[in-house]
C-alpha cells in the first residue's frame, strides 16, 4: 500500500466525524433560523408600523399648530400627506395581529383614530382663529393623546412579545450550543484517536527525514537521511541526500556566497507586506518585491517600459516620486492621506501612500531610489466610516432640530400664550443657540456631501466685483457690531470669473467672517483680487491677532479649532473652504504671524477678460 493511500485512510475517521458534526449543525441552525424569522414576521412589522404612526400623528398635530399659528396652507398640506401615510400604517397593523390582546388594542387604536379624524375635520371646517384654537385644545389634543396612547399600547405589547420570544430563542440557542459542544467533543475524540494511530504508523519514517532537514537548516550540509523501504518517503530520502550533496558543493563556492547574500536581500524586501520598487540612477527598474508583483503587476521580466503595465494612477505616482528622489531633492514624504492612490484589484480596491528614499553610492551620489507604497486601505476605510457616522448624526439632527426651532419660535412669539420678559430672554437665547446648531449641522452635511463626491458645481461666468461685494454685505452687520472696517480692491484685469457663485460666495463669506471675528475694534478686513500669472488670486487680509506657525499646518483640518478661538463654531468652515476651492481646481493657503494679522488666499483657474 502506498503512502498516499495510508494517509487517506488515516484521515477517514476525521472526515466521518466532520460530516456528523456538520449534519447536526445544519439541523440546529435551521431551527434557530425559523425561530428568528417568526419574531420578525409576528412583531417587528407591528413595531415599525406603530412607531411610524406615532411619528405621522405628531406631524399631523404639528400641522394643526401651524393652522392655529396662522400658516393654514402649510398646515393643510402637511396634514393631508400625513393622514394618508398614517392610514396605510394602521391598515398594515390591522393585518398583522399575532399576539393575545393585540386585536383589542388595535380596535381601540382604530376607534381612537376615527374619532381623531372626525375632530380634525371639524377643526379644519372652522374659519375663525379663536374657534380653531379652542377646538384644538378641546377636541383635537385629547383625541391626539388617546390615539397616541393606543399606539403606545400596541407597541409595548409587541415589544414585550419580542423580548419574550428572544429569551426563548436564547435558551434554545444555549441548548444548541451545549449539543454542538458535546457532538464536537465526542467526534473530535473518536476521530483524533483513530487518525493519530493510523497516521503515526504511516509516518514513522518521516521523523528520520525531519531530523535530517532540521540539521540541514542549521547549516550542517554533511547530514544524510537513511530511510529504508521503497515507498514515497524512501524516494524522498534519496532526493534529500542528493540535494544536501549539491548544497554542500554550492556552499563551498564563492558564487554561492554572493547568491546567498542576494537571496537574503530579496527575502528581506519580499517579507515586507507593502509594495517595494527599486529604481536605478537612470530611472530603470532594478528590483521589486512579491507584493509589488501581486498588487502593481510589476516584474523584471520582459523589455520595454515596465511601468506601462501599471494602472495609470499608480504609474503617475511612481514617476513623480522617482523624479523627486533622482532629481536630488532628497527623501519623499507624503503630506497626508489625500496623496494615497487607488489600485483596483479583484479582491477589492487598495489605497497606497508613496514614500521614497535615495540610495547613495560610495562617493555620496544618488545611484537609485527605493519607493515604498504603504497600504493605508484600512485607515482610509476607518476615515470613511467616521465621515459616514458624522453625516448620519448630522442628518438625524436636522428633523428634531427643525421641530425644536419651530417650537421655540412659536413660544417666543407668543403664539401659544403670553410669556414674561425673563422667559422671552431665555427663549431668544435658546433660539440663537438653535440657529448656531443648525449652522453646524448644515456645515457637517455640506462637508459630508463634498467628501462623498456629491458636490455638483453649477459653474457660470459671474462678475468678480459682484461676488466680492456680496460676501462683504453678508458680513457687514457683524463687522459694524464689532467696529471693523470692510474694504475691497478688485483689479481691472479680473472682470469676471467662472465659478459656482453660491459655493464661492460661501468661501468668501467664510473667510471674511473669520477675519471679522479675529479682528479687534478699529481694525480692517480687506478683500483683494488680482491676476497671478495664468490664475486669479483672491486674498482676505485682516489686522487681527494672527496665527502661530505651528497652528497654520492644521488650520484647514476638519474640527480643528485654534486655542483661544471664539466659541460657537465646530472647526469646519476652513475645511469646507478648502474642499470647495479644490473642487474648482484651485489651491488655498494662509500667510500669518502672531500680532501681524492673517492673509487667507486661494487661486482659481484664470479666465479671459
Amino acid at each position: 500500500m502506498t503512502l498516499r493511500m495510508r494517509l487517506l485512510l488515516a484521515q477517514a475517521p476525521l472526515a466521518l466525524a466532520l460530516a456528523l458534526v456538520g449534519l447536526v449543525a445544519v439541523i440546529t441552525l435551521a431551527r434557530l433560523g425559523r425561530s428568528g424569522q417568526r419574531i420578525l414576521q409576528d412583531n417587528y412589522r407591528s413595531v415599525l408600523a406603530t412607531q411610524r404612526m406615532t411619528e405621522q400623528l405628531e406631524r399631523m398635530d404639528s400641522a394643526a399648530l401651524f393652522i392655529v399659528a396662522g400658516e393654514r396652507e402649510r398646515g393643510l398640506s402637511q396634514q393631508a400627506s400625513q393622514r394618508q401615510v398614517l392610514e396605510a400604517e394602521l391598515r398594515l397593523q390591522e393585518g398583522n395581529v399575532t399576539e393575545p390582546g393585540e386585536a383589542e388594542s388595535t380596535r381601540r387604536l382604530r376607534a381612537g383614530w376615527e374619532r381623531y379624524v372626525a375632530a380634525y375635520d371639524v377643526f379644519l371646517s372652522l374659519s375663525s382663529p379663536e374657534e380653531q384654537k379652542a377646538a384644538y385644545f378641546r377636541n383635537i389634543e385629547p383625541a391626539f393623546r388617546e390615539v397616541k396612547d393606543a399606539a403606545s399600547s400596541v407597541l409595548a405589547l409587541n415589544q414585550d412579545a419580542m423580548v419574550h420570544k428572544s429569551e426563548q430563542l436564547r435558551r434554545q440557542s444555549d441548548r444548541v450550543n451545549t449539543l454542538m459542544v458535546l457532538a464536537v467533543l465526542v467526534a473530535f475524540a473518536l476521530g483524533l484517536f483513530a487518525s493519530t494511530s493510523l497516521t503515526h504508523r504511516a509516518l514513522r519514517p518521516v521523523s528520520v527525514l525531519s531530523q535530517a532537514v532540521q540539521r540541514l537548516g542549521r547549516g550542517d550540509y554533511a547530514v544524510r537521511a537513511t530511510v529504508e523501504g521503497s515507498d514515497e518517503i524512501a524516494r524522498l530520502g534519496e532526493d534529500f541526500n542528493s540535494m544536501a550533496e549539491a548544497l554542500q558543493q554550492y556552499r563551498q563556492s564563492s558564487l554561492g556566497e554572493l547568491l546567498q547574500a542576494q537571496a537574503a536581500s530579496q527575502a528581506a524586501i519580499d517579507s515586507l507586506p507593502d509594495p517595494v520598487v527599486v529604481f536605478g540612477a537612470d530611472g530603470g527598474l532594478l528590483n521589486v518585491n512579491r507584493s509589488a508583483e501581486d498588487v502593481l503587476k510589476l516584474g523584471l521580466e520582459g523589455g520595454g517600459d515596465v511601468l506601462g503595465r501599471v494602472v495609470p494612477e499608480a504609474r503617475e505616482v511612481l514617476e513623480r516620486v522617482r523624479g523627486h528622489v533622482l532629481g536630488g531633492k532628497g527623501a519623499y514624504q507624503p503630506r497626508g492621506y489625500e496623496e494615497a492612490v487607488r489600485v483596483p484589484l479583484t479582491e477589492g480596491d487598495r489605497w497606497l501612500l508613496p514614500r521614497a528614499s535615495p540610495v547613495y553610492g560610495e562617493t555620496g551620489e544618488v545611484v537609485g531610489a527605493t519607493v515604498i507604497l504603504q497600504d493605508v486601505t484600512r485607515l482610509r476605510r476607518f476615515d470613511e466610516l467616521k465621515n459616514d457616522l458624522v453625516a448620519t448624526v448630522a442628518h438625524e439632527f436636522r428633523t428634531p432640530l427643525t421641530s425644536l426651532r419651530m417650537a421655540v419660535h412659536l413660544v417666543a412669539e407668543g403664539m401659544v400664550g403670553p410669556v414674561t420678559e425673563k422667559q422671552a430672554d431665555l427663549l431668544f437665547a435658546a433660539r440663537e443657540d438653535c440657529e448656531r446648531l443648525q449652522g453646524i449641522v448644515d456645515d457637517l452635511l455640506d462637508l459630508s456631501r463634498i467628501q462623498a463626491g456629491q458636490l455638483r458645481l453649477e459653474v457660470r461666468r459671474v462678475s468678480t466685483e459682484a461676488l466680492v461685494q456680496a460676501a462683504l454685505d453678508s458680513q457687514r452687520s457683524a463687522a459694524e457690531e464689532r467696529g471693523v472696517r470692510l474694504s475691497r480692491l478688485v483689479g481691472l484685469e479680473v472682470e469676471a470669473v467662472e465659478v459656482d457663485p453660491e459655493r464661492m460666495g460661501l468661501v468668501l463669506g467664510n473667510l471674511v467672517g473669520n477675519g471679522v471675528k479675529h479682528t479687534p475694534a478699529g481694525g480692517e478686513v480687506e478683500v483683494r483680487v488680482a491676476r497671478d500669472g495664468a490664475r486669479v488670486r483672491f486674498e482676505v487680509r485682516d489686522t487681527g491677532e494672527g496665527i502661530a506657525l505651528e497652528q497654520q499646518a492644521r488650520i484647514f483640518e476638519k474640527f480643528y479649532r485654534a486655542p483661544g478661538a471664539p466659541a460657537g463654531g465646530a472647526g469646519l468652515g476652513l475645511s469646507i473652504v478648502k474642499e470647495i476651492v479644490q473642487a474648482h481646481g484651485g489651491e488655498v493657503g494662509v500667510i500669518s504671524a502672531p500680532g501681524r494679522g492673517s492673509t487667507f488666499w486661494f487661486t482659481l483657474p484664470g479666465q479671459d477678460s
